[in-house]
């Protein structure tokens, strides 16, 4: 199963989730871009009806599948702020 990850992190004045390298519109405080972060996750979680998909490559090549609607990905949001004071910790700073 694919498992899909978004972390909260600072960006563009602001704060963002991100997946990969792909960030969400700036939000004003951490709090907001969490909950959003946390509401994408969830809606990852929803199924769909099957379809035929096409989709274009990192190499421009198109591509047709069948998706199945109900093969959801695991999803998790992990929150940069929260990480980084974790590290921070470990290594004696701001202590």
């Amino acid at each position: 199963m694919i498992k899909v990850v978004y972390e909260v992190v600072p960006h563009d004045g602001g704060w963002a989730y991100r997946l990969g390298g792909v960030y969400s519109e700036a939000f004003p405080t951490h709090a907001e871009a969490l909950e959003a972060a946390r509401i994408v996750a969830a809606e990852q979680q929803v199924g769909g009806d099957s379809a035929e998909i096409s989709w274009q490559d990192e190499n421009g090549k198109w591509h047709e599948e069948y998706a199945e609607g109900g093969d959801r990905p695991e999803t998790e949001v992990v929150d940069g702020q929260w990480k980084d004071r974790t590290a921070e910790a470990s290594r004696g700073i701001g202590s």
